[in-house]
């Protein structure tokens, strides 16, 4: 397969990955009317343990975990699911469906900036120019303030904001294992830590809750939930983010506040206001521009995890 057959490859990865994500950012409002924000956030990393189970074991070729591995994967699951997940949900109680997919479209900034700042990745015009239609968008629903639908505290968006900057040092950090081990095995590894992480507060919460008050329509959402968040999409993202410079990969975030909306206005009555429709139109601009850009030096020559010759 050549170089550009695997970069529209990993393009299609990272874009299916966070319409994903979108879908379940707004869908997830439905679950914590059913499960407080800990339970369901423990129930989540526990069911995609069990699931993911196989993925834990080393592939052929790759190297054992050192140390600075465990710490990035360590931080990976710290930064990118459990003080994500918790600024997220915490942050959706407060805002609209809507207003939150749009201020998570900030999330391709504070990639660039980030990836510049730590994996000293040189962004080239046509990139900065995506991330620019994107960071335009976010202005652009800052001042719409559509009339009946649920407004955005300052809190909620303070929240949302963290969430941006969380998922943005997710993918740099993504960026750095990518190089030494596989997405599967990443995917699971993180996982494992945020179970370890949330375990505490999601018992705690457990002690005290109804198990018997879901309905089962919830009890399944939950479970779509456990696999789309913690499962596919990671997996999907790491195996773009292999091929794509952290900068770039960051602009197909903007498929998030895509799917969110959608979700938004399909499930949660939402209304889509001209402002914000303009806005997601930047968005998908921003796409357009990332995904034409020439494939950088750093794109095609970089290091990375290849499975050995007995993996399918």
């Amino acid at each position: 397969m050549n170089s550009t057959h695997v970069r529209w490859l990993a393009y299609g990865s990272l874009a299916l990955s966070t319409s994903l994500v979108g879908s379940y950012i707004g869908l997830s409002k439905l679950l914590l009317a059913a499960f407080p924000v800990f339970l369901l956030a423990w129930l989540r990393f526990g069911l995609a343990a069990v699931l993911m189970l196989p993925w834990l074991r080393k592939d052929p070729g790759e190297a054992p975990l050192d140390a600075r591995t465990h710490g990035l994967l360590f931080l990976e699951s710290f930064v990118g699911n459990f003080l994500f997940s918790i600024c997220l949900l915490f942050g959706l109680q407060r805002s609209s469906a809507l207003a939150a997919g749009v201020i998570m479209a900030g999330i391709p900034a504070a990639v660039a900036l980030l990836s510049w700042m730590f994996l000293k990745e040189r962004i080239s015009g046509r990139v900065a120019l995506a991330i620019a239609c994107c960071v335009a968008g976010i202005a652009l629903v800052a001042f719409d303030r559509p009339g009946g639908q649920a407004q955005t505290s300052l809190l909620g968006g303070l929240l949302l904001l963290a969430a941006v900057f969380c998922e943005a040092a997710y993918v740099v950090i993504g960026k750095r294992l990518t190089a030494s081990l596989s997405p599967r095995r990443i995917s699971a590894l993180i996982n494992g830590w945020g179970l370890i992480l949330v375990t505490p507060l999601g018992l705690w919460q457990a002690a005290s809750f109804d198990f018997g008050i879901p309905a089962l329509s919830e009890w399944l959402g939950l479970l779509g939930y456990a696999a789309a968040a913690s499962v596919i999409t990671v997996w999907l993202w790491m195996t773009g983010l292999k091929r794509i410079p952290a900068a770039q990969a960051g602009v197909f975030m903007v498929f998030l506040p895509l799917a969110t909306g959608l979700v938004g206005i399909a499930f949660l009555g939402e209304q889509l206001s001209l402002v914000q429709a303009l806005a997601y139109g930047l968005a998908l601009l921003g796409v357009v521009l990332a995904t034409t850009a020439p494939a950088t030096a750093h794109e095609s020559g970089q290091k990375s995890y290849t499975p050995g010759p007995a993996k399918p």
